[in-house]
């Protein structure tokens, strides 16, 4: 666990939370993670001493608003490894980051796109709005029933009529860790662009976009401890500067005359209108706290609390758990006779907060014959003791509504 995991407690204000009497057991990271002291301060501080806009103003607040979004970019271009701070394109999340590289990229009839059965919904709905669009088709690896990809149905799917695979990294429903780097290699070898959802990964997992080969990668900060509202596009510089924009107003332009507008130059082509400029800069804080500590480390102990959790939970009669040993991030499960809802809401009971219902992955529910299922999704404040927590708190209400 990590070098002093009470003091890292003690920098979420929020865990000091009682629920309905009893300390609060949050085990809703996958939905959305509670945020340190370190992304309060920054929130707050912008506010109080920075807000203004940025970029076309000469005043003092201006230049100074302006000067943190920017190293705020470049914080998180060093976290991810990235070429250029102009591969970063400042979204409202993953889901508007997945819209725009699905509104500029180019497809025609009889294009095939990629998905998996592992989907979130924000990994598969724009690109059905994009083949409903272009005349594209939509393709599915199917998983089997540890929820890890069919490796020979992707060789059977990917063609040369593949133009674009669009994939999660690591499952918000199941944990699973797809194999990223090799399927954007096979991608690559039909000529197709290749998109990452990893809206998952950015708080458990070591991201270098360079290593990984892909064309462009979407996460969200309300994943990693930042604030809702602002996410992040990383996308190949070489080739942001040859796609269009998507949305059109200030700031995504040069010159605009009534004949016709020149466009600005990546990432700013992409960020039309004021952006969240308070989101980036608690977005780069979120970082920082988490480079302060380690990915590394922080993979270490949350793979060593799910391990115990589905050891704890596996002793429970009736328990079904989904998803391969080597899950990351995410426990799904469900007991025998007992729906998802009725589980959860007891368990909210006891204090512990966990997640019920599809996950926003109703085709993979589908694929198991469930509607749901019970998720503990793990961050680096939860504790052994926490995972004891759910463990009691789900064999009472199986005693109690079995």
């Amino acid at each position: 666990m990590p070098a002093d995991l009470s003091a890292i407690r003690r920098e979420f204000p929020i865990l000091e939370t009682r629920i309905h009497g009893r300390p609060l057991v949050y085990l809703d990271n996958a939905a959305t993670t509670q945020k340190p002291t370190a992304v309060l301060d920054a929130s707050r501080h912008y506010y109080e001493a920075v807000n203004a806009n940025i970029h076309r103003g000469t005043h003092h607040l201006a230049r100074a608003a302006t000067e943190a979004h920017e190293k705020a970019r470049g914080i998180v271009a060093r976290h991810l490894h990235a070429g250029d701070p102009a591969e970063v394109i400042f979204t409202s999340g993953t889901t508007d980051s997945i819209n725009l590289v699905a509104n500029i990229l180019p497809l025609s009839p009889g294009d095939e796109i990629l998905i998996s059965a592992l989907e979130h919904h924000s990994n598969i709905v724009p690109w059905q709005m994009a083949c409903e669009r272009s005349g594209a088709v939509l393709r599915v690896i199917p998983c089997d029933e540890q929820g890890i990809l069919d490796p020979v149905e992707f060789g059977n799917l990917l063609s040369p009529k593949t133009r674009v695979l669009a994939l999660t990294w690591l499952s918000n429903s199941f944990g699973t860790i797809n194999p990223v780097a090799a399927m954007i290699a096979a991608a690559k070898q039909v000529g197709a662009f290749t998109v990452i959802d990893a809206a998952q990964a950015i708080p458990h997992l070591e991201i270098d976009v360079q290593s990984l080969g892909a064309d462009f990668l979407a996460f969200s900060g309300h994943k990693v401890y930042a604030p809702t509202g602002i996410g992040v596009l990383w996308g190949r510089l070489e080739l942001l500067r040859t796609l269009p924009p998507w949305r059109g107003g200030g700031e995504m332009i040069k010159e605009v005359r009534f004949e016709g507008t020149t466009y600005n130059e990546p990432p700013f082509r992409y960020e039309a209108g004021t952006p969240n400029i308070e989101g980036a800069i608690a977005l780069a804080a979120a970082l920082e706290f988490v480079n302060r500590i380690g990915i590394t480390e922080i993979h270490t102990h949350e793979a060593a609390l799910i391990r115990q959790a589905a050891a704890a939970l596996s002793t429970i009669p009736g328990i079904r758990l989904y998803g391969p040993e080597d899950r990351a991030g995410a426990l799904s499960f469900n007991l025998t006779g007992i729906h998802h809802y009725d589980l959860g809401t007891l368990i909210d009971q006891m204090g512990v907060a966990v997640r019920t219902g599809h996950h926003c992955c109703q085709p993979l529910m589908a694929r198991f014959g469930i509607t749901g299922t019970v998720r503990a999704s793990f961050a680096v404040y939860n504790t052994a003791e926490e995972v004891d927590a759910l463990a009691t708190a789900v064999e009472k209400a199986a005693a109690m509504l079995g």
